[in-house]
C-alpha cells in the first residue's frame, strides 16, 4: 500500500462526498484523514489515502473523476502526513512560541509552500490568494509571499495562515514589551504584560502575600480572589495587567513577585498593585506604578484613579513619589486619589500630592 495525498472539488450537494469515496473504495483506497474547505466553487476535499500498489497518479485521478470530483491534485505522501492538521497546527503555534522569527519556516510547513518570501512593503489591498500564489500581511510590519506548484491555496489555508502570522506577531510583540527592571538594590525582576497563562503564579503571589496586604490591594477583605476574577484581571478588556517575576540562569519565569492592573472605564483608568511582602520597600511598586502610567499616557486616558486605604501609608507614599500632582477625596477611611494626564508636568511638584485628614 502507498499513501497518497488527493485534493478535488465536489459540489457542495448532498451526497456528492459519498459518491467520490464510493468510488475510491471500488479500487481498494483507504482514506485515512479527509478535510473539507468550502470555497465559491464547491467544496475542495483533501484526502489521505492508502492505496494499493497497483494504482499509480492517473488510476486515481481517474477514480476521482468516476466519483464526480473535478480539478484533481494527486501527490505522494510521507508517513508524517498522517498527523492531522489540527496537531500539526498546533505544533507549529508551539514552535513560534518559543521563536517568533521562525514564521516563514512554519509557514513553508503548513502549507508545503515551494517558496516564501518576507518583503518589507505592506499589502495594502492585494492580500490574498491568486491559484497557487499567497501574499499575507504582517501585523509587524512587510508583508509574506508564498508560491507553490500545486494544489491551488484555497480561502481556509489563506485564513490558516494569516492566523499563524497573526500568532507570531504577538508573542514577537510581547517579548518586545518585556523588560528587565534593576531595582535599588541590585536586584533583577522581569516584568511583561500578563496572560491567562499566568494565572497558576498570579494564584501563588496571592497565596504567598499576607492578609493585610491583599486587604490592602483588594480594600473589601483578606481572602484569596476567585479565579475567575483574577482570569479576568490578567486581560481585561481595556487596560493592561503587567507581572513582575524573578528569572532563572535560563530566562524562564520562576516566580511572580508583584502585580499592576491597569483598567479602563470611559476616558479613565484605574489602577491598582499588589507586591508580594518579601519585596515590598525594595522600589518595585513604584517601577510598576510608572510603567503603567507610561502606559496610560500612550493610550490617551485623561487620568487615572486610585481607590486606597487612608492608613496605607506605603502606597501613599508610592504614589507621591511618581511625582504628578494628584486629588484625593476622603470617605471614612477610603481615599479616591484622581492622577490627571491631560496635563502638563508641573517642574517643581514639591507638595503637589496632599491627603486630607492623613
Amino acid at each position: 500500500m502507498t499513501l497518497w495525498r488527493i485534493r478535488a472539488t465536489v459540489d457542495d450537494r448532498p451526497g456528492y462526498l459519498s459518491v467520490l469515496t464510493a468510488s475510491l473504495a471500488l479500487r481498494g483506497v483507504n482514506i485515512l484523514t479527509v478535510q473539507v474547505q468550502p470555497t465559491e466553487q464547491g467544496a475542495v476535499d483533501d484526502f489521505l489515502v492508502d492505496a494499493p500498489d497497483a494504482l499509480d497518479e492517473a488510476a486515481l485521478i481517474a477514480a476521482v473523476e468516476r466519483g464526480r470530483g473535478r480539478d484533481c491534485w494527486v501527490a505522494r505522501s510521507e508517513a508524517r502526513g498522517l498527523a492531522d492538521q489540527p496537531t500539526r497546527v498546533l505544533g507549529l503555534a508551539n514552535r513560534l512560541v518559543r521563536d517568533p522569527d521562525a514564521t516563514g519556516e512554519a509557514l513553508r510547513t503548513l502549507l508545503a509552500a515551494d517558496v516564501v518570501t518576507w518583503r518589507p512593503a505592506a499589502v495594502g489591498g492585494e492580500r490574498g490568494i491568486t491559484g497557487a500564489d499567497m501574499l499575507l500581511a504582517d501585523p509587524a510590519g512587510g508583508s509574506f509571499a508564498l508560491r507553490r506548484a500545486a494544489p491551488d491555496f484555497t480561502p481556509a489555508e489563506y485564513a490558516r495562515a494569516q492566523a499563524l502570522v497573526e500568532l507570531a506577531a504577538t508573542v514577537a510583540r510581547r517579548a518586545a514589551e518585556q523588560v528587565t527592571l534593576v531595582l535599588p538594590d541590585g536586584a533583577e525582576v522581569a516584568v511583561r504584560p500578563a496572560s491567562a497563562h499566568d494565572l497558576p503564579g498570579v494564584v501563588e503571589l496571592h497565596e504567598a502575600c499576607s492578609p493585610r496586604s491583599r486587604q490592602r490591594r483588594y480594600l473589601g477583605g483578606a481572602s484569596l480572589p476567585q479565579p475567575a476574577r483574577l482570569r479576568r484581571l490578567l486581560e481585561p478588556s481595556r487596560g493592561v495587567t503587567l507581572i513582575a517575576s524573578t528569572t532563572g540562569s535560563d530566562g524562564t519565569a520562576e516566580s511572580v513577585l508583584a502585580m499592576a492592573n491597569l483598567l479602563g472605564e470611559g476616558d479613565e483608568a484605574e489602577v491598582a498593585l499588589l507586591v508580594r511582602d518579601d519585596w515590598q520597600r525594595r522600589g518595585l511598586g513604584s517601577a510598576l506604578l510608572r510603567r503603567v502610567v507610561q502606559h496610560a499616557d500612550r493610550s490617551g486616558y485623561a487620568a487615572l484613579v486610585l481607590h486606597v486605604q487612608a492608613t496605607n501609608d506605603p502606597m501613599l507614599r508610592t504614589l507621591h513619589r511618581l511625582g504628578r500632582p494628584a486629588a484625593a477625596e476622603r470617605d471614612g477611611g477610603l481615599l479616591t486619589l484622581t492622577v490627571p494626564l491631560a496635563v502638563a508636568a508641573r517642574a517643581d511638584r514639591e507638595g503637589a500630592f496632599s491627603t486630607p485628614g492623613v
